[in-house]
């Protein structure tokens, strides 16, 4: 069984130091070493922004595709080799801005993937503006005079549009997010783990000293149950969005690839997929 070391590329990552990115990556190659993964069984496809070059950093398959598009590269992945564990991963303006039509509607296809946003609530490659997920007020070099609109609500979304697995986390917390992450990737359907991921370069409002100050872990929340959709939404809108661990999942809604007519549990990659001479035949007379 391969352990975390095997996840491991000789790529520096070059995200600015003390970026909440590194904790995200290394919670993604432990988890991959604890579900027993193996290198060749993982794939991970990502977007444009600082996230998007995690996908080079990590042993195992991989895509750097473009901006808000991760998505839908990694449910083609799944449907071409459904074998294979597959995450996608991208930051908020990825995910919450260019790619929100594909987050949606991934969400509500319940797709066997697992997708990892990675919230930093700025716009960090471009150096610094608003993204989706600032807050109202929030000043930018795109927003001189503090956002007018309003923020996104990560958890809130994923409700709505009938989420099987939502989940957030905090970069610092190591353990917890790995262990989401494990959820994530064993859970039959989408998952949707957003964790927030300071940026210490452009963003020194959300950092790590005011996310500790203001998240509260679902655990700690009074006959909190993470399978009733109802107490996650309400919980999410009364503590502004800032709860963190498993908020809701559901088991009994099949994923999207069970529910395909014929489609095979051996991958595209593992099937002979040679046309026999009856059936080259048929087809030519067809169309003859």
């Amino acid at each position: 069984m391969a352990t975390m070391k095997e996840f491991r590329n000789n790529v520096k990552p070059n995200w600015c130091p003390g970026c909440g990115d590194f904790s995200i990556q290394a919670a993604i190659q432990r988890a991959a070493a604890n579900v027993g993964l193996e290198p060749e069984n993982l794939a991970v496809i990502s977007g444009i922004g600082c996230s998007g070059r995690i996908s080079g950093y990590i042993n195992c398959y991989g895509l750097h595709g473009i901006h808000g598009r991760s998505l839908p590269i990694a449910q083609g992945v799944k449907m071409a080799n459904r074998e294979l564990t597959v995450i996608a991963a991208g930051g908020d303006g990825d995910g919450f801005a260019i790619g929100m039509g594909h987050t949606v509607h991934a969400i509500r296809r319940n797709m066997n993937i697992t997708y990892i946003v990675m919230d930093n609530q700025i716009y960090g490659l471009t150096k610094g503006q608003t993204s989706p997920r600032s807050a109202t007020g929030f000043v930018t070099k795109s927003t001189p005079a503090g956002s007018i609109e309003a923020s996104i609500s990560p958890v809130e979304l994923a409700l709505s549009v009938g989420a099987t697995f939502v989940a957030q986390s905090f970069s610092s917390d190591l353990k917890g997010l790995t262990e989401l992450i494990e959820k994530g990737i064993q859970h039959e359907g989408f998952s949707l783990i957003n964790v927030f991921s300071p940026c210490v370069t452009y963003n020194k409002v959300n950092t790590y000293d005011w996310f500790k100050e203001n998240i509260v872990p679902v655990d700690t929340i009074e006959g909190y149950d993470p399978h009733d959709r109802v107490k996650a939404m309400s919980a999410s809108m009364q503590h502004k969005g800032l709860i963190t661990g498993l908020i809701y999942q559901n088991t009994e809604q099949k994923p999207y690839e069970a529910l395909v007519n014929g489609f095979k549990e051996q991958g595209l990659a593992n099937q002979d997929i040679r046309l026999s001479e009856e059936d080259f035949a048929k087809l030519v007379a067809e169309f003859a």
